[in-house]
């Protein structure tokens, strides 16, 4: 599976994030003013007089906005599961907001399970985590 090098970088800004990921919950910055979420999370909102974000759950569902299929693998850490898929899903909560994460049968399934041509643009899907070896919990999606 894919090395630590790859992922971002957990700091005082993007802890929430990955605590509530840990916990299988999707949380995400709300801008204290307009109630708007912000990702990627950030110190300051970029929307409201009230700089400083609140820390929010959200439900975990959405749909797929677009997706790709790697071919050949572009890492080298990826290759042992090609080929897999790179999902941007919107949000329900605010469809300007898109995730990136990889589709997969059930939570515990491999990135490279699904049938790529099995793929709709604007299926519903909700959030999983996986939990890799190294303790940080990644963001998965499965249809709804």
């Amino acid at each position: 599976m894919p090395d630590r090098k790859l992922m971002p970088p957990i700091n005082d800004e993007t802890a929430p994030f990955w605590e509530g990921a840990a916990r299988g919950e999707l949380r995400m910055q709300q801008c204290t003013d307009t109630g708007r979420l912000v990702f990627p999370p950030r110190a300051t909102s970029p929307f409201g007089q009230r700089r400083e974000p609140t820390w929010v759950t959200v439900s975990g569902r959405g749909t797929i906005w677009s997706f790709v299929v790697p071919h050949p693998p572009l890492l080298p850490q990826f290759a042992e599961v090609a080929p897999y898929n790179v999902v941007l899903v919107e949000l329900e909560e605010d469809p300007t907001v898109r995730l990136i994460g990889n589709l997969v049968e059930a939570p515990g399934g491999s990135i490279g399970q699904i049938d790529p041509a099995s793929i709709e643009i604007g299926a519903s899907v909700r959030a999983v985590f996986e939990e890799p070896e190294d303790g940080v919990a990644m963001l998965r999606w499965v249809l709804a």
